[in-house]
């Protein structure tokens, strides 16, 4: 980071911080670690492969009763490999496809890569996609994993993914957008998904942490491999549910129309059921909570605004919206209290995106692709833009205690920004509903490839600048910077400029947070605009952010290995006479030897886990003494805090025993 402000500490603070720990600044010496983890990745990461040259396609199944697909081994001779592959015809709907479910094959929180070659018919959009139910849901969701366009021959697609422990029948498929033409696919391969994670690289949350928050935003797709959840833990003290908090995930039809039915259509009900995986993780890992978003024209179901709850009814009057929009509101922060309550919710999106880029109100309508998605249902109701401060009214009126509200927009340095700052007067006019501006902050370092930054970095200051006039808070909610053609060194550049731009208003800014965890799980991943790459390792707009800031870092210590019995319970009692700190094979030596194994069963649990198939597994005893770092679970870090341990780079740490 260029940086004009950097956090200053004093030499004594500094130096007693680092008596208890070694700064994460200092890469400790471990020559062939890393090398390691590749060889073992790489030597036995493949969980599932078929050419179909065996003439097999068991695994293989339409879609349920009403896919009409005839899935059938056929000869091509454009197969990319061998003679055969995987024919899929009689399809009349574009999701009708071959599916492959995960169970016996998958296992739960692995991050995993998918790689096959789809045919389809002339330029035809093909989809690799994954259903799942989360636990406690009953309908199933649809992720859309990657998509390419096959133009009649073979195209590969490529994409990562993880479904959690609580999920239920998770397949993957692949499917079309558009025409429902006939396919062929081949190459079907998953693979374990590469984890490189630095553990001695600067956190992000101590690095800034003199400052604001530093957040990022998940999925419940995103956020299942036990590799992302480190990820988090290591670097960010505040998270954003990416859709999960949506109206379209919180608004609960069902239990709607059944009130409705005994004559009160005003009182939407909500569930928190789609959010809950991560709710469940920042509040097991303490981690503060941006809640998004409340009040928005998109990913809010047409049922919401229509009469008697339904998408081909009349529009509802102002009066029943105002009616509706207040228990909506009512009844989300109740549902939070009540289940939530020790989840810190430190900040809520009320009203999101209103103004065009001009600073105008939308248009009125439903969003749909003839209106590119921009039209507000919020304006074809109240005529304008007249819904916001009600919104805010409400939200003041039943959020929990400490939870600053917000208004968050896009291109927030365009001419809008005048909008923004007039509108929050308004809105504080005869009260404070009002608490602060997000920015989002999706931004572009290159155009077509061009060195030409959008928004530039002056016209980003000059946005800090505005907003921090109106006296109100200012928080960055969304923030990620696409870049072509893999040009990271000017990537890092305006990161670290951006940043530097943020620092200096600091006094105003209470939070900054990336939208996404790693690129390939980004809304934008075709354009790297994130800060670590797919394989957890750090970006070089990583190491432009955190550079030259002088910070404590965390000094917390190694903590005793065992699982805590109430918050992780142990199916299981541990059976062995004596449990040693660090020694995985339970040998009563830590050495070598042990991390070894750990890496073993980090990165292939299947074959060395303590279910795995290789006799040379790890036991649970042996996982739960090498369980060594400061997260739960067994992972490529606690194999490099061992290794640390035996080239004495750490100290010898408390022994328990299980005595």
């Amino acid at each position: 980071m260029k940086g004009n402000l950097l956090k200053k500490l004093s030499a004594c603070v500094l130096c007693a911080a680092m008596t208890c720990s070694a700064s994460p600044c200092t890469a400790f010496a471990v020559p062939n670690l890393n090398t390691t983890a590749a060889k073992l990745a790489s030597s036995d990461d493949v969980v599932f492969s078929t050419d179909f040259e065996d003439g097999d396609a068991s695994k293989f199944s339409k879609r349920g009763d009403t896919d009409t697909s005839i899935l059938k081994v056929i000869e091509d001779d454009k197969a990319p490999s061998g003679s055969k592959v995987l024919s899929i015809t009689g399809r009349d709907q574009s999701w009708n496809g071959p599916s492959l479910a995960v169970k016996g094959i998958l296992e739960p929180n692995v991050k995993y890569d998918i790689s096959v070659k789809v045919k389809a018919a002339w330029y035809n959009t093909v989809c690799v996609s994954l259903q799942h139910t989360p636990g406690g849901a009953s309908e199933p969701q649809y992720t859309n994993l990657v998509k390419g366009v096959s133009q009649g021959d073979y195209v590969e697609l490529t994409a990562s993914f993880a479904y959690g422990a609580e999920e239920k029948d998770v397949s993957l498929y692949v499917e079309t957008w558009g025409e429902a033409n006939d396919l062929c696919i081949d190459d079907f391969t998953i693979t374990l998904s590469p984890n490189n994670m630095d553990p001695n690289a600067p956190s992000l949350k101590d690095v800034y942490g003199g400052m604001f928050k530093f957040g990022t935003a998940t999925t419940v797709s995103e956020i299942a491999p036990k590799s992302t959840q480190d990820l988090i833990c290591k670097h960010f003290n505040s998270l954003t549910a990416g859709n999960e908090l949506k109206p379209e995930n919180v608004l609960d039809r069902a239990a709607c129309l059944a009130l409705a039915e005994d004559g009160d259509d005003t009182n939407p009900q909500v569930t928190l059921e789609t959010a809950k995986p991560i709710l469940e993780f920042a509040r097991k890992n303490h981690i503060s909570m941006r809640g998004h978003v409340l009040v928005w024209h998109q990913q809010t179901p047409m049922w919401f605004f229509k009469e008697n709850y339904d998408p081909d009814g009349e529009w509802v009057s102002k009066e029943k919206m105002l009616k509706r929009m207040e228990n909506y509101i009512k009844n989300v922060f109740a549902a939070i209290k009540k289940d939530y309550s020790d989840i810190d919710f430190y900040a809520w999106d009320v009203v999101n995106e209103c103004f065009t880029d001009y600073g105008k109100p939308r248009a009125a309508g439903f969003p749909a692709e003839e209106n590119n998605y921009e039209s507000s249902p919020w304006v074809k109701i109240f005529g304008d833009n007249s819904f916001i401060k009600p919104a805010f009214e409400f939200a003041k009126k039943y959020a929990p205690e400490g939870c600053k509200l917000y208004y968050n927009d896009f291109n927030e340095y365009m001419d809008k920004s005048d909008a923004i700052v007039t509108l929050t007067k308004e809105i504080n006019s005869d009260g404070h509903y009002i608490d602060g501006i997000g920015m989002q902050s999706h931004l572009n370092v290159t155009n077509n490839g061009e060195p030409t930054p959008f928004p530039s970095v002056g016209m980003y200051r000059n946005a800090l600048e505005k907003f921090s006039k109106t006296g109100l808070d200012i928080q960055i909610t969304e923030l990620d910077a696409t870049v072509n053609n893999k040009k990271f060194d000017l990537q890092a550049d305006y990161y670290s400029d951006i940043m530097d731009a943020i620092v200096d208003y600091k006094d105003y800014v209470s939070a900054v947070v990336v939208w996404g965890t790693t690129d390939d799980q980004s809304w934008r991943a075709d354009r790297d605009p994130l800060l670590f790459n797919k394989d957890y390792s750090v970006k070089p707009c990583f190491e432009s952010i955190v550079d030259g800031i002088e910070y404590v870092p965390s000094t917390d210590p190694v903590t005793d290995p065992v699982t805590d019995p109430v918050t992780d319970p142990v199916t299981e009692p541990v059976t062995d006479p004596i449990m040693i700190w660090g020694d995985a094979n339970c040998d009563s030596n830590v050495d070598m030897a042990d991390v070894v194994m750990v890496m073993q069963a980090s990165l292939n649990p299947a074959k060395y886990g303590i279910n795995g198939t290789s006799e040379d597994h790890i036991t649970k005893t042996g996982e739960a003494a090498a369980d060594v770092d400061d997260n739960a679970g067994l992972t490529v870090n606690d194999a490099l805090v061992i290794q640390k341990y035996t080239l004495k780079l750490l100290a010898k740490p408390f022994i328990p025993t299980n005595e």
